[in-house]
């Protein structure tokens, strides 16, 4: 099969595979400040869809929203084909109608965040056995050779013991796509994961990602990384001031764009 062929074959998978986030038209308000206005995305099983723009363009917020880190203020967020029921407040601002369904939602959501998060008075291990032990109900034992297989996986077996104090940023950061994995999440959510690295660090982290991506694992990815986004992504969805500037294949955004924002925010990065 030519790479043509192939590329058709994997677009029509794609189309068909089940939808493992959608959202909807989603705006997002604090205040005066209107930072989404009517986002919309898909991401199927197996998709990697790399969110790029600007500072101030509105993608950490996009990702908050669909974890339920934040409460959109109007538009439809669904996981797993199960839409996120919302409610007004008595101030008219918005809030989960159900906060049992919010933690099922989460424990459908693997979350690295841009400066790893890791619980400091935890050993790695206990970091990464936290949820699953404490929130899922795993036993400890079923939990803790699953986490050390994850530890192996990210190339951090031999520091299980280790508080986060003594690891780099670059193995704190693995070892939170370990913690991450950890509750076997539907969809893996990074935000910005290299940006808080040293630059001889951000390598090991992103094969790290990049090899999750081959595996057929569904991401969402707010990156700063174009080169990355240009490898590993299925499609890439450029934000412009809380909208959806142009979105497509990774070859047709980066080496065709249409918007001339984009144009020049390529130039710029390049």
């Amino acid at each position: 099969m030519g790479a043509s062929a192939e590329s058709a074959a994997g677009s029509e998978a794609r189309a068909i595979a089940p939808e493992a986030i959608h959202v909807e038209n989603l705006h997002k308000k604090f205040g005066d400040l209107h930072v989404l206005k009517g986002v919309s995305l898909s991401a199927r099983d197996g998709d990697v869809i790399a969110i790029i723009g600007g500072s101030g363009s509105g993608k950490s917020t996009l990702l908050r929203c669909i974890n339920c880190l934040e409460n959109p203020t109007s538009g439809v967020v669904r996981v797993n084909g199960e839409e996120i029921r919302m409610k007004a407040d008595s101030h008219g601002n918005t809030q989960p109608a159900d906060r049992r369904q919010i933690e099922r939602i989460r424990s459908r959501l693997g979350m690295v965040f841009q400066n790893f998060n890791l619980w400091s008075h935890m050993t790695l291990l206990e970091n990464v056995i936290e949820v699953p032990v404490h929130v899922l109900g795993v036993k400890p034992e079923v939990a803790t050779a699953e986490a050390e297989k994850l530890l192996a996986r990210v190339g951090l077996a031999e520091k299980r013991d280790v508080y986060p104090a003594y690891l780099s940023g670059g193995q704190q950061q693995r070892g939170a796509i370990a913690r991450a994995l950890a509750i076997q999440p539907r969809v893996m959510l990074f935000d910005e994961p290299t940006s808080a690295l040293d630059p001889e660090l951000v390598g090991e982290v992103l094969k790290v990602i990049g090899d999750l991506a081959r595996e057929g694992r569904t991401m969402v990815l707010v990156t700063h990384e174009m080169k990355f986004a240009r490898e590993v992504a299925t499609h890439v969805v450029y934000l412009y001031n809380g909208v959806v500037e142009e979105e497509g294949p990774p070859d047709a955004i980066f080496n065709a764009p249409r918007s001339e924002r984009l144009k020049q925010f390529i130039r710029n990065i390049g």
